[in-house]
């Protein structure tokens, strides 16, 4: 049988300081709603207001500034569960957190609730806004996480790895935001979705900002920083791959140097135990001529 997971729904903690938002804790709020009827949701307040009178006894400078659910995507129902939240903060952040992550990049999305304006004249509604989001650590955090990577050495991962580790990210999140405009404009042309003429601001002054590629210095520019590149990874390769034969090399002359040096020391044992033996049998006969006499 096939189980479907809830999401799960808590409460962000953090300040407010120069117009950034920190969330730096959080707590899960228990959270119940019908699959079939968005309107029909339980949100239990009593254990909301007592955990944050806890966790203000801990640490005063953590305020309520939003909550979050394991979404993975908005629901019909997160206005009317924001405007709970406003009771407690007016400026509500939805911090979305996709717990199974397919593609590489942040898991988490934030949005802010505001008015939307229709062309038709129709009255606004409450939508959500997506905001600028990154996930970080403090200070502390991270003189931690070096203090425990110091006894870490993987010889695979270098800084040359890191970077195209960044870069295939990079392009990974890229494309899917181009995939995402290109489904947006894809509705709009067909009339499923109304015109927002900020959002058609905001990609023409993206297309204004791409470089003319028809330039040929700027295709040659490219061409010579791509070549140079590839030669420091094809020297690295090389250089990678020849230390290891010559380690190859020195663990097999050192087995070698070690076999005969065991065979020399197991033949001088026998000629020394043969010596004792020649001399025990002449001590014997020796002992045995003076009995005689």
């Amino acid at each position: 049988t096939y189980f479907r997971m809830k999401r799960v729904v808590g409460c962000l903690l953090g300040s407010l300081s120069k117009g950034v938002l920190d969330v730096s804790n959080s707590f899960a709020v228990p959270f119940d709603e019908d699959e079939k009827d968005p309107d029909v949701y339980f949100l239990d307040h009593d254990y909301l207001e007592t955990m944050y009178s806890m966790f203000k006894k801990v640490n005063a400078r953590e305020k309520i500034v939003g909550w979050y659910h394991t979404g993975p995507k908005l629901h019909p129902n997160d206005i009317k569960i924001n405007e709970i939240f406003k009771n407690y903060c007016s400026d509500s952040v939805l911090v979305i957190i996709d717990a199974k992550p397919k593609d590489l990049g942040l898991p988490t999305d934030a949005y802010i609730s505001v008015d939307e304006v229709h062309d038709d004249g129709t009255p606004t509604t409450r939508t959500f806004d997506h905001v600028r989001s990154e996930i970080g650590a403090e200070e502390a955090e991270e003189v931690g996480v070096e203090h425990l990577l110091r006894d870490i050495k993987d010889t695979t991962v270098g800084s040359l790895s890191q970077h195209l580790t960044t870069l295939v990210t990079a392009l990974k999140s890229l494309f899917s935001k181009l995939d995402d405009i290109s489904v947006y404009l894809g509705q709009v042309t067909d009339g499923t979705l109304p015109v927002n003429h900020p959002i058609i601001y905001q990609l023409q002054d993206v297309f204004n900002l791409l470089p003319n590629l028809n330039i040929p210095q700027l295709m040659d520019a490219f061409t010579v920083k791509t070549n140079d590149q590839n030669l420091v990874m094809y020297t690295a390769s090389i250089i990678r791959a020849v230390i290891a034969l010559h380690s190859l090399i020195n663990n097999k002359t050192s087995n070698c140097a070690a076999e005969k040096d065991g065979v020399k020391k197991v033949e001088v044992e026998k000629e020394d135990k043969e010596e004792k033996e020649k001399d025990t049998s002449k001590e014997d006969s020796n002992k045995k001529d003076v009995k005689s006499t």
